[in-house]
């Protein structure tokens, strides 16, 4: 697992400068509209609000799947890096707005942006990076061809309509406080905002770049189902379970939001009678009228009902079929280290801390 933290280090050190690099001249506006010195002073708090995500950084793990997965190809990495770097700005306004619907607390070690700024701010600093990844997309129609270009692009536009397809039907559900759910309904939102939008579409950039034929991108798909629904499963127990190593200060959060998580879902056809009306009650508040004595209750009816090793089991169930698909159907990521490395992944989301 520490091989891959390192691996997913280096990639961010690629990545990084050419996040920056925009991140440090998208207000350098044309002659005829540039900004005068008078409002410079605003201008610059603009541009520290746009970058205060991307500068927090993170895994990279997105990215680090482009590069690998094209470099397992026979791409050039260096060719890949402009794809990857819109990845990563993808994931920062994504993170963003997320978190604004969340009202989450904390990103990445530090308070989220709009309890900082308030929300007005924050979203305005996540449509800006919106634009900035659309400016990085441009411009890498001149990196890898108009023709290869236009279907990195297509490939960024089907996977963000999913990935916003999940983000509304996991809200909608939740604000409707939906209390028959099956696991599959989960499964359905995994797919659209987790699989597609953290494994199966960066993989299939990297494979995009390396001109990978239809049946291959097909086969990365079905093999980010497994390993993307592994992945959000495993972030969801470290919800329950965990401080991620001291960058979360509430645990429970997605308790807190009412989320429905695979574990919420198995307690809730699991629970009978007065608790399974008292867990009602509780998911029926809002964040700031559950308190964390309610919060803490649930999680421990989860452990007395199984509903985190039933979560662990699947979690370590998908990833074993994830490795299975790996090494019977992806034998076209054949290239070295890319398809070790993209491997050692496989155990590094199942086992991971944070």
């Amino acid at each position: 697992m520490s091989d891959f933290l390192k691996v997913l280090k280096q990639k961010q050190g690629l990545v990084w400068p050419e996040v920056k690099r925009y991140l440090d001249s998208f207000l350098d506006f044309p002659e005829y509209c540039a900004i005068s010195k008078k409002y410079l002073p605003v201008a610059k708090f603009h541009q520290k609000l746009v970058a205060d995500y991307p500068e927090r950084k993170g895994k990279y793990l997105r990215p680090a799947l482009i590069l690998l997965t094209a470099q397992a190809m026979g791409f050039p990495e260096k060719k890949a890096i402009k794809t990857a770097a819109a990845m990563q700005i993808c994931q920062d306004w994504i993170l963003n707005h997320d978190d604004i619907e969340d009202d989450s607390l904390q990103r990445r070690g530090k308070e989220t942006l709009h309890r900082i700024y308030g929300k007005e701010l924050a979203i305005n600093a996540g449509d800006a990076l919106h634009v900035v990844m659309w400016k990085i997309l441009q411009d890498n129609l001149k990196t890898v061809g108009g023709e290869k270009g236009l279907l990195i692009f297509d490939e960024f536009v089907t996977m963000l309509n999913r990935t916003v397809l999940g983000q509304t039907a996991e809200i909608k559900w939740t604000q409707e406080n939906k209390l028959n759910m099956t696991v599959d309904d989960v499964l359905f939102i995994l797919e659209s905002k987790t699989c597609y939008y953290t494994i199966a579409g960066p993989m299939r950039l990297g494979a995009i770049l390396a001109g990978a034929s239809k049946k291959e991108l097909e086969k990365i798909y079905r093999f980010g189902l497994y390993l993307g629904r592994c992945f959000q499963i495993k972030d969801d127990l470290l919800d329950l379970t965990s401080d991620f190593k001291g960058l979360k200060k509430q645990t429970g959060n997605d308790i807190y939001e009412g989320k429905r998580t695979v574990m919420l879902v198995h307690l809730l056809n699991n629970l009978k009678g007065q608790k399974k009306e008292r867990l009602k009650k509780i998911l029926a508040k809002s964040r700031e009228e559950k308190t964390k004595a309610e919060v803490t209750w649930v999680i421990t009816m989860m452990k007395k009902q199984g509903s985190l090793e039933y979560g662990k089991k699947l979690a370590a169930n998908l990833a074993l079929q994830a490795e299975e698909y790996f090494e019977k159907e992806l034998t076209f990521l054949s290239k070295e280290p890319g398809r070790s490395q993209i491997k050692a992944g496989i155990d590094f989301i199942l086992k991971r801390q944070h």
